[in-house]
């Protein structure tokens, strides 16, 4: 049987879009007398809708949609991913659904079984789990058909802490009962920078264990803070893996089950390059974040330091100079080299830039605050003053003509509270905020991989906000090496302090960043949206109370 793989970048909600799209693929599929075409997880209308699910009128246009998308399916068989009603009167109003269009009409459904609800996970808050296993029948074909987690019953996760397994039912078990000879799973499963390798862990293991070929097709595209990777791939009986899509591009694959070989031209399991896909996720997170809101133009706010260098840099490649418009904003505590070193990268890129010099408005603000603050000594609230000063000048800019601010915190300041509400935590969107410090250097290296981008001043100097004189990140926190090591196994790890200390970490040290991290929740829970590319990033995927004593 000949299937065709269609990998595409959906948008929550905009269904003409995404019914074009699909029938245009199918349409493509037919033209190459393919049987089957598979699309993703939730392509109707995109992953995750959220709380749109609860609203009659998305769940009626969904349901248009697929009735549009079948009457296309003439000729050929798809299976399409879309939320469907339980008529059942028991249990939630929805399954999330693979559902097999052919001949002009829904021919089945087969609902999800395991319903994710960790970390950025919240499936269960809408859907019904299923409790009936069926075989589709196709060409000669048993289709053992399941929807992404429904693989994922033993999964190399950190989930499942010492358990083993995370759920006490497995899908394929039960449909292996009924000899499959082909697994099908449809996903929308979002990157990570260790996505790939646990995701192939499992793939490999259902393949190997069931000794059934296996067809995975992923959707890709970004989706508000979530990047989806891609990533679809066929793998045979043995579990390997004989065709792969492409990563963070939309992707059209046909194989055919009784010539499952290699190409010639194979590139599956090539190595891979974390730093890389870290690059491609946030630049396709931008593209996509802009594009699907209507958004055309970006701001931000060039320091000269390597966090404001590196966002302009992955911004430049996701939208084009011609759509970026910066400010360099100097203080009397800017260094010549900062503001040489922002106005060099942004020549280099192309960028239109302004420098507008804050201190006057600085010093007034002191001036107008000088008979409230009497009687005591400068502190943190004058640097945070610049700060704001900053934050304020570029939301004029965004307002004037529409550019949105993007905000350039990477994780480990965001982690430590190392940053100003209202000044330099501005933003439409946080670019760095799931990438801690010491790989926001790394990401400065991969960039200036074949030229000189980003100015070598701005990688080797030390980290400074510049807000007071001769300030490093250092008299405040501990280097980076050592923090982001803290802060991997506290956040990503979730170890414990103690636990923590024992690999070696010095206890003072540990308490001190596990600290700043716990009181600073609340700065956290007012930043913008900010692109996932860790296990545990702060927003969605990680909720913690404002008010605890823990």
């Amino acid at each position: 049987m000949k299937i065709a793989l269609a990998q595409l970048n959906y948008t929550v909600g905009h269904f003409d879009y995404n019914t074009s799209l699909i029938i245009e693929h199918i349409n493509k599929a037919l033209l190459q007398q393919v049987d089957l075409v598979v699309f993703s997880e939730m392509s109707v209308c995109g992953y995750m809708p959220h709380d749109l699910l609860e609203q009659h009128d998305f769940i009626v246009r969904c349901d248009t949609a697929l009735k549009q998308i079948a009457e296309s399916c003439i000729g050929i068989t798809a299976i399409v991913g879309a939320p469907v009603v339980n008529k059942a009167q028991k249990g939630k109003k929805l399954y999330n659904a693979a559902c097999v269009l052919s001949e002009g009409k829904l021919d089945k459904t087969i609902h999800k079984t395991l319903l994710p609800t960790y970390d950025i996970f919240d499936e269960y808050r809408y859907f019904e789990s299923n409790d009936e296993y069926n075989i589709v029948e196709l060409k000669g074909e048993r289709i053992a058909l399941t929807i992404c987690e429904d693989l994922w019953d033993k999964q190399p996760s950190a989930y499942i802490g010492a358990k083993g397994a995370l759920y006490k039912k497995s899908p394929m078990e039960e449909l292996a009962k009924q000899n499959p000879s082909l697994i099908i799973n449809i996903a929308a499963s979002p990157y990570s920078y260790n996505q790939g390798n646990i995701r192939q862990t499992v793939l490999k293991q259902n393949a190997k264990k069931y000794k059934i070929p296996l067809v995975y097709v992923n959707q890709v595209g970004g989706n508000t803070e979530l990047v989806f990777d891609g990533d679809s791939m066929v793998l045979d009986a043995q579990g390997e893996i004989i065709n792969q899509l492409l990563r963070f591009e939309s992707d059209f694959k046909i194989i055919d089950t009784d010539n499952l070989v290699k190409p010639i031209n194979d590139v599956t399991n090539k190595g891979s390059n974390y730093i890389k896909e870290i690059h491609d996720a946030l630049v396709l997170g931008i593209k996509d974040y802009f594009g699907k809101m209507n958004f055309k133009t970006a701001t931000l706010g060039l320091s000269g330091g390597i966090d404001s260098a590196v966002t302009l840099a992955l911004v430049e490649r996701a939208l084009g100079a011609e759509n970026i418009k910066v400010l360099l904003l100097p203080s009397k505590y800017s260094s010549d080299h900062s503001v040489a070193d922002a106005t060099a990268l942004a020549d280099k890129l192309g960028v239109e830039y302004h420098n507008l010099p804050i201190q006057p408005i600085v010093d007034e603000f002191e001036n107008t605050m000088k008979s409230v603050f009497v009687g005591t000594k400068p502190d943190v609230t004058e640097e945070n003053i610049q700060a704001r000063v900053r934050g304020t000048m570029l939301m004029a800019l965004s307002n004037k003509f529409g550019n949105i601010l993007l905000n350039t915190s990477n994780k480990s300041e965001a982690a430590v509270g190392y940053s100003t509400m209202y000044g330099d935590m501005n933003g439409g969107l946080s670019v760095l905020g799931d990438v801690y410090k010491t790989d926001v250097f790394k990401l400065a290296r991969f960039i200036n991989k074949n030229t000189e981008v980003i100015p070598e001043n701005t990688i080797i100097k030390p980290p400074s906000a510049e807000l007071r004189p001769d300030q490093k990140d250092s008299d405040s926190l501990p280097e980076y090496a050592l923090l982001d090591a803290i802060l991997f196994q506290y956040i990503e790890q979730k170890l414990s302090a103690s636990e923590i200390i024992a690999q070696g970490f010095s206890a003072d040290v540990v308490k001190k960043v596990l600290h700043l991290v716990n009181i600073n929740e609340y700065k956290r829970f007012q930043t913008p949206p900010i692109l996932r590319i860790s296990s545990k990033a702060f927003g969605f995927g990680r909720k913690m109370p404002l008010v605890a004593k823990f």
